[in-house]
């Protein structure tokens, strides 16, 4: 049985009061060590869905859980059929404007730390290299097994020599990075092992639904918040633990915290404000407030 991850909550408070203005956001990142959390919502303007906003991909899409991959041989079957198409999507997408203005104001000493619930590596590409990967990359592949971790290039390169002439028909790229496929397409893919313990079975190394942050990977996070004196939310909705108990950390520290966002989060009740603008106009126009230009960027080559 697939289990449908949380799409939605019912909030008992009153709605927070949003804003088109950056002045509040202003005021807070200018005194400086802010730390920012990143989601879904930040990529969405390199083309790649979010998952709960208007269109999120959760209304049409239930991704892969934890307990299903290291149980069903089927499940795995159609995650890898689904992503190895999905993937190159991915890889290729370029940081839009919001990343690079995040690098920016790391540049510029205004941020302090970036944690990111994203698996698309796209706050690496636009330079902010030190960007905690909250729920991993897709990057990287680890066998579970040997616990071996390899690029996901190279398991790409293995795939396709497994799989001649697999195209498939994909449409409708998710933020997990796999596809939608037509089942009969699904059950010709052939998997391949991990190539150093020969017999393992391979999983992106990212956290699945259902399966935990690893708790080193947590407590990071914790201390960069704790080191911060604002918490900045860029681009999430906060509807799963995962990203909300930073913000609730940081409002119980009587910290400022700040979400930009298009629409309610369920983080709204621990915010001072909530500015409702795209995100890359809002964070360019923040980097050019604080004198911190934002680059172009050359795209990445993945």
């Amino acid at each position: 049985m697939r289990t449908r991850p949380t799409l939605t909550w019912t909030s008992a408070d009153a709605p927070l009061p949003r804003t088109s203005s950056l002045d509040e956001l202003t005021d807070v990142v200018s005194r400086r060590r802010v730390a920012v959390l990143s989601g879904a919502g930040l990529s969405t303007e390199s083309g790649i869905p979010d998952y709960r906003g208007e269109g999120g991909s959760l209304r049409r899409h239930t991704p892969m859980t934890y307990d299903e991959f290291v149980t069903s041989d089927a499940g795995r079957q159609r995650y890898w059929a689904r992503s190895h198409l999905g993937w190159r999507t991915i890889a290729r997408a370029d940081p839009n404007d919001g990343h690079r203005a995040v690098t920016a104001l790391c540049d510029g000493g205004f941020v302090s730390g970036v944690i990111t619930q994203n698996v698309d590596g796209l706050h690496q590409a636009a330079g902010t290299a030190d960007a905690v990967e909250l729920h991993g990359s897709l990057d990287r592949v680890i066998c579970l097994d040997c616990r071996r971790t390899s690029p996901r290039g190279e398991l790409d390169r293995r795939l396709r020599a497994a799989n001649p002439g697999f195209e498939g028909t994909a449409t409708r790229i998710n933020p997990d990075g796999d596809v939608e496929l037509p089942e009969d397409v699904v059950r010709r893919f052939s998997l391949v092992p991990c190539a150093d313990c020969v017999s393992g079975v391979l999983k992106p190394d990212v956290v699945f639904f259902g399966e935990n942050v690893p708790r080193p990977r947590v407590e990071q996070c914790f201390r960069l918040v704790d080191d911060a004196d604002a918490l900045v939310v860029l681009g999430s909705s906060l509807t799963v633990m995962s990203g909300l108990r930073f913000v609730r950390h940081a409002a119980n520290a009587g910290k400022p915290v700040v979400i930009v966002n298009h629409g309610e989060t369920r983080g709204d009740r621990y915010a001072t404000v909530r500015v409702d603008r795209p995100l890359g106009q809002a964070l360019t126009e923040l980097a050019d407030r604080l004198d911190c230009p934002v680059s172009g960027d050359p795209g990445r080559t993945a």
